[in-house]
């Protein structure tokens, strides 16, 4: 028997007069960031009577990969574990996101794992992987016309940005197909796949209006293109990469060096929060869409949380992984990290890959995650760790 959702948090005063009701952009950021706007925390939170000095802001992007962040705000779980919290801020785009957190205009986000290298490595970002927020929960959806990779051939497909496991899979898959990646302007040649950095909302309007032939992204934006008929789902990156973290739960480096009981209480909170959505997937959809956190269909939501095997037998490859439907786990693996630097050295992007140059798994799992939270908050509800898993990559 499914739990009920609790009922919606409202805003804090602050948040309130903070956002005035507005989705933050990037240009708005950029501002603030001009004008000296960034917020660090105070050594002591005696002021304000909880583990932090002021409230914890949350930042996310509308898709189901930011469930587990946004239960454990949504469920009070954070408040019950001392960590006071503004409502989460919805932000439109990736690069928005990463600037509110670079800039410290917010504390913690899911962040695509890929993104959170680069930053750290490349541009010394002062943020940290805390702990992985789920596993799976992305999809190839293409156009109703398209049954094979190969048929991708000349054609354009939109991921949601170039650091991300969208595109790694992606060109992954493609590689497999015999076919080449290009970036730019260019019309796509024979043998080659054009791929355009797109809104993750964009993406079902214009693979139905035929200005792309197909999509790579989180969802429930496969399940909103399947509804519509749009188009169908090709391949699960769940059932090409078992269990990976498209996303992870990454904060403001300060959060975890000055304040390490509010990063353990907040890791345990959203490991809470992956068990309660795990045990409760419908509540899920019913938790993330009438509050106004996911704008999408509630049906959308409810269908990846709760995909069958059975249901996808034509689609899956590898079925026993249960790639098709969003999953939960919490531990960043060092083997996930050390695989992702490795597919992400072989990748295309439009932008500086220099940093990958010589940079091993282990130095960049280092460098980017801190695990000493999640350790910590698994231990506690018996939960075995896995710091190294066999990982299996198989298109």
């Amino acid at each position: 028997m499914s739990e009920s959702p609790r009922p919606s948090r409202p805003y804090s005063r602050r948040g309130a007069l903070r956002l005035g009701g507005r989705v933050l952009t990037g240009a708005t950021l950029a501002g603030l960031a001009g004008t000296g706007a960034v917020r660090s925390f105070a050594p002591s939170a005696a002021a304000h009577g909880g583990l932090l000095d002021r409230p914890l802001r949350i930042g996310y992007l509308p898709i189901t990969d930011a469930g587990a962040l946004l239960v454990a705000y949504e469920r009070g779980l954070l408040a019950d574990a001392g960590v006071d919290a503004e409502r989460p801020v919805l932000f439109r785009s990736w690069d928005s996101l990463a600037q509110a957190l670079t800039t410290g205009q917010v504390d913690v986000v899911h962040m695509l794992m890929p993104m959170a290298l680069q930053l750290r490595i490349a541009k010394k970002a002062p943020i940290k992987v805390v702990a992985w927020g789920h596993t799976n929960g992305s999809a190839l959806t293409v156009a109703p016309r398209i049954t094979d990779v190969a048929q991708l051939a000349g054609a354009k497909v939109a991921i949601p940005f170039w650091w991300s496991v969208h595109n790694v899979l992606l060109q992954r898959m493609l590689d497999a197909a015999g076919l080449k990646a290009v970036t730019g302007t260019a019309s796509a040649a024979a043998g080659t796949v054009q791929l355009l950095v797109m809104s993750p909302a964009d993406m079902v309007p214009a693979l139905q209006t035929g200005s792309i032939a197909g999509f790579v992204v989180a969802d429930p934006f496969s399940a909103m293109a399947e509804a519509s008929g749009a188009g169908h789902v090709l391949r699960f990156l769940g059932d090409v990469w078992k269990d990976h973290a498209c996303c992870a739960v990454t904060v403001r480096e300060d959060l975890a060096t000055a304040h390490p009981e509010a990063a353990t209480a907040l890791v345990a909170s959203v490991v809470r929060a992956q068990q309660w959505l795990s045990a409760h997937r419908t509540g899920g959809a019913r938790t993330l869409g009438p509050t106004g956190y996911l704008p999408q269909p509630v049906k959308a939501i409810d269908k990846v949380f709760n995909r069958t095997a059975a249901a996808y037998r034509d689609v899956l490859r590898h079925p026993p992984w249960q790639g098709q439907r969003l999953g939960f786990s919490a531990f960043p693996a060092a083997s996930y990290t050390a695989s992702l630097v490795e597919l992400m050295g072989r990748t295309t992007v439009d932008g500086d890959t220099s940093f990958l140059s010589g940079l091993t798994g282990a130095a960049a799992h280092r460098e980017l995650v801190d695990d000493r939270f999640v350790t910590q908050a698994l231990s506690s509800v018996g939960i075995p760790l896995v710091r190294n898993r066999k990982e299996l990559i198989e298109p």
